[in-house]
């Protein structure tokens, strides 16, 4: 089992941690840049060239059905869930095959409306309860596979 990162914003880098290490999984965290990673077997860092899409690429590359990836990229999301990774978002909530067209559809129509001049508001912020869930479903999530 492998735990993508798309980590350059990813605010539960240390929940993945101490999941992954739970479950012996390997995580790669993936990046443009260098960041401070546990020098810990099973995590390697992933830097990629300068890019918009790079770290993305890297990552749908290689996600498969034994993969989770870490993620609030709607578009990242859709390309491993074409591999049949499972895909999880920060606050917990996961993208499947289900609601992934509809996230893409309210992700197209607030950037068009951005693109108006209107104000739309953006994310709540983060909080520990988006923690607090984000740890169990990464948890199940790994249970599952693990079993499988």
């Amino acid at each position: 089992m492998i735990i993508y990162v798309d980590a350059d914003a990813c605010p539960v880098k240390d929940e993945v941690y101490k999941v992954a290490e739970r479950h012996g999984a390997q995580v790669f965290v993936v990046s443009n840049s260098f960041l401070q990673v546990p020098r810990l077997p099973f995590i390697r860092q992933q830097v990629v060239e300068a890019g918009p899409d790079e770290a993305d690429n890297w990552i749908a590359e290689r996600a498969d059905p034994q993969s989770v990836v870490i993620t609030a990229d709607i578009l990242l999301a859709e390309r491993c869930l074409e591999n049949d990774a499972k895909v999880l978002q920060p606050n917990g909530k996961a993208y499947t095959a289900a609601n992934i067209a509809s996230a893409i559809a309210t992700r197209a129509l607030m950037e068009q409306l951005r693109s108006t001049g209107e104000q739309v508001g953006g994310s709540r912020p983060f909080n520990a309860r988006d923690r607090s869930a984000f740890l169990q479903a990464l948890h199940e999530v790994c249970t599952r596979l693990k079993k499988a």
